[in-house]
């Protein structure tokens, strides 16, 4: 359960400084073709892509981007002249992720390794649909080692709604190179920060509901934590941390704390991705996460997936300067510059 921890890291990460990050939402609860951007936020054309449609004069239609509960990121950091990509999560159904990418002209193939932020399948069920096409080469794959964990929704009066399991021998024999980890681990020589298991330090953050259960080898029990919940983190330079979180089960500020301690660094220059928070089990959670991202000021905050329409409006009124709508196919450039 939640414990105090106070003081600087006693295992401190040297995260380097990048001149540019930029998240790409391949996948999100929402697909918005109206929304407004700017030097920052780059929306997806509505007219990314055509499909045969007879009953057009022209025979074709403009088509847009897929959304569905599930979420995937493309995390693309520069250093000087060199860039390189992180996929961070793959979203819910085999087709979402990779229609999307193909739609937008991103070359997943181009990818050098995946993280998933935790093992609940709608963050990992496009893992099937990029399965042979990511050229002949092995891709690296970086999850906790409680990813395997089976997991279901027992709600009341039910006998429970098992959830899709992944499954280690069946991504190795797809190619997939499964690298296991509890602890914060460095990519691409020191400039991305997967942070492992989360400190969980706050007294509002509870973790998931009782109905969430996971099978401990001989019986179901709740699984209030998701202990293999991770985060993604880039520091910008002269700007701070970029936070990508999959479904923050550890807690939006948990893991934005988490990250700060863990690196040094005393700024949140940008938050992404669900921070969970919908439903009325996590509606006394909202006011408090509110006012302590409300303290951390970042410059950007995009909250999607499973954050919640309660929290989004909550976070939008009090952030109205860093707040703005995710999206399916977005682009968020941070730059040093």
């Amino acid at each position: 359960m939640p414990r105090p921890v106070t003081g600087s890291a006693v295992d401190p990460i040297m995260l380097e400084a990048v001149d540019e990050v930029v998240v790409t939402t391949l996948v999100d609860n929402v697909y918005d073709a109206l929304l407004d951007g700017d030097e920052t936020v780059k929306r997806a054309p509505f007219s990314a892509a055509t499909a045969e449609a007879p009953q057009f004069a022209s025979g074709i239609t403009t088509i847009g981007l897929m959304a569905e509960h599930g979420f995937s990121a493309l995390i693309t950091v520069r250093r000087g002249g060199a860039t390189t990509s992180i996929l961070f999560d793959t979203g819910l159904s085999p087709d979402a992720m990779v229609t999307n990418a193909r739609r937008l002209g991103v070359d997943l193939a181009g990818v050098h390794a995946i993280v998933l932020s935790h093992g609940h399948f709608d963050h990992s069920g496009g893992l099937a649909g990029l399965a042979g096409r990511r050229g002949p080469r092995v891709l690296p794959i970086l999850v906790h080692p409680l990813v395997w964990t089976r997991r279901r929704l027992a709600t009341p009066g039910s006998e429970g709604h098992e959830w899709p399991t992944l499954s280690k021998r069946a991504l190795t024999d797809e190619g997939f190179e499964i690298i296991e980890r509890r602890q914060p681990s460095l990519l691409l020589d020191g400039a991305i920060l997967i942070t492992g298991e989360v400190d969980r330090t706050t007294d509002f953050e509870h973790g998931m509901p009782p109905v969430h259960q996971r099978w401990s080898g001989s019986a179901w029990e709740p699984d209030p934590l998701v202990l293999d919940d991770q985060a993604l983190v880039v520091h910008v330079r002269d700007k701070g941390l970029v936070v990508v979180a999959g479904c923050g089960h550890a807690g939006a500020v948990n893991i934005v704390r988490h990250a700060l301690r863990l690196t040094g660094v005393t700024r949140l220059h940008g938050l992404f991705g669900g921070l969970h928070l919908n439903g009325s089990f996590f509606a006394p959670s909202i006011g408090p996460t509110v006012q302590a991202l409300t303290d951390l000021a970042p410059g950007l905050l995009v909250p999607g997936h499973c954050t919640g329409w309660r929290a989004q409006q909550a976070l939008a009124a009090a952030l109205p300067d860093s707040w703005v709508q995710g999206s399916s196919g977005t682009r968020y450039r941070l730059s040093a510059d």
